[in-house]
């Protein structure tokens, strides 16, 4: 069914286009005019498919850098924050003026982890971005660069791509890459590397191969974009990685033609719901936990909560409220939830049983309630 969703033509399917600094700009770092009027020729006519499109762009400190005539960018915060502030006009209004020649209306959305860690705000977002596509407009999309700071930035503009097409339901993402998709080892580094063309399924081999932990092949970047795609797959919404110079790539991915490696999950693994996706996407992760089989096959293959009991070992300090991923014994992410116990006391949990939890006054609720209730609960697998 999500590689239906994936062919083009049908009026109101929406289209999310990530575009990263280095496909929209020169190799001294200054934006790409002429690209970006290919681009919007491209979105032009997608929309006259009959797609919704809305683009997250990145470059907006790049564009400052440019128009303050800085040609080493800067290491410090507040240099950078300026030169995002002063960028962001730059970037809006060149996309305002490539889209005008198609008498395409632009809106500027800015974003931060702290307007999507709130359950309210991250609903009055999806509710903007609704009506700016029911009104026809493009909405460019970007990190908040001029207010963002560590610990309420998206890191990269891959999972706030995801973040925004879960927020609309999207029926396609197209990522743009500075190769033609994901391949089979490093392109760069090995002559016999062969494209991917469909993943279906996320496992340790794609992790790997991607630069995931312990891959020596991953090129640069990619495992965003793959952790991206894994919580794309579990909401149903199709992905496609493909060089963002790549002549029609938006054209051809809309239509349905072969593009990059695309991303479909053949079926949904669980019952997805808006807070589901929320808590894979909305707040920045806080910690950790190491399951066992058991409870791993619970999670993965009956649906079930996270119990204390299934716990091996705690990773990273949070509290009760907090997202925090599961991890199975390899290490890989199997799934993310909120946490209904701070760390130290899941700790004190770790290798005990139901009876001997039971029988402790102080730990009795950890047996009596899971970690994770399958409700705040997001399975990848």
């Amino acid at each position: 069914m999500a590689a239906e969703k994936a062919a083009g033509g049908a009026k109101g399917k929406r289209l999310i286009i990530k575009i990263g600094s280095s496909t929209l700009t020169t190799s001294e770092s200054r934006i790409d005019y002429e690209y970006m009027e290919g681009l919007a020729d491209q979105v032009a006519r997608a929309k006259a498919a009959g797609w919704q499109p809305i683009i997250v762009t990145s470059a907006a400190i790049a564009c400052g850098l440019e128009a303050l005539g800085i040609e080493k960018r800067p290491t410090d915060m507040p240099s950078l924050q300026a030169a995002a502030s002063v960028g962001q006009g730059a970037l809006s209004t060149a996309y305002a003026n490539a889209f005008a020649k198609h008498d395409i209306l632009t809106s500027v959305v800015l974003l931060t982890r702290r307007d999507t860690a709130d359950r309210t705000a991250y609903l009055h977002a999806r509710d903007t971005l609704n009506r700016l596509l029911e009104l026809g407009v493009v909405p460019i999309v970007n990190e908040n660069d001029t207010v963002s700071v560590e610990q309420i930035r998206f890191g990269d503009n891959d999972t706030l791509a995801a973040l925004v097409a879960c927020l609309i339901d999207a029926d396609l993402v197209v990522i743009f890459s500075d190769i033609d998709g994901l391949y089979d080892a490093n392109p760069h580094t090995c002559a016999d590397a062969k494209l991917i063309e469909r993943v279906e399924r996320i496992d340790r081999d794609i992790m790997a191969v991607a630069g995931g932990a312990g891959s020596t092949v991953g090129s640069g970047g990619m495992i965003t974009k793959i952790k991206a795609a894994r919580v794309l797959m579990v909401a149903g919404i199709p992905m496609i990685i493909c060089h963002g110079r790549r002549a029609d790539a938006v054209v051809d991915a809309v239509a349905g033609r072969p593009v990059g490696t695309l991303f479909t999950a053949s079926e949904k693994p669980h019952e997805i719901t808006p807070k589901k996706l929320w808590l894979a996407l909305g707040d920045s992760v806080r910690g950790s936990v190491l399951i066992d089989d058991g409870a791993r096959r619970a999670l993965v293959e009956r649906g079930s909560s996270l119990l204390c009991v299934g716990v091996r070992a705690v990773e990273g300090r949070f509290d009760a409220g907090d997202i925090i991923d599961i991890k199975d014994g390899a290490g890989l992410i199997v799934a993310r939830g909120k946490a209904a116990f701070a760390s130290d006391e899941v700790e004190l949990a770790c290798g005990r049983s139901r009876e001997a939890l039971e029988a402790n006054r102080l730990l009795a609720p950890l047996a009596e309630r899971p970690l994770i209730h399958r409700d705040e609960l997001v399975v990848f697998e």
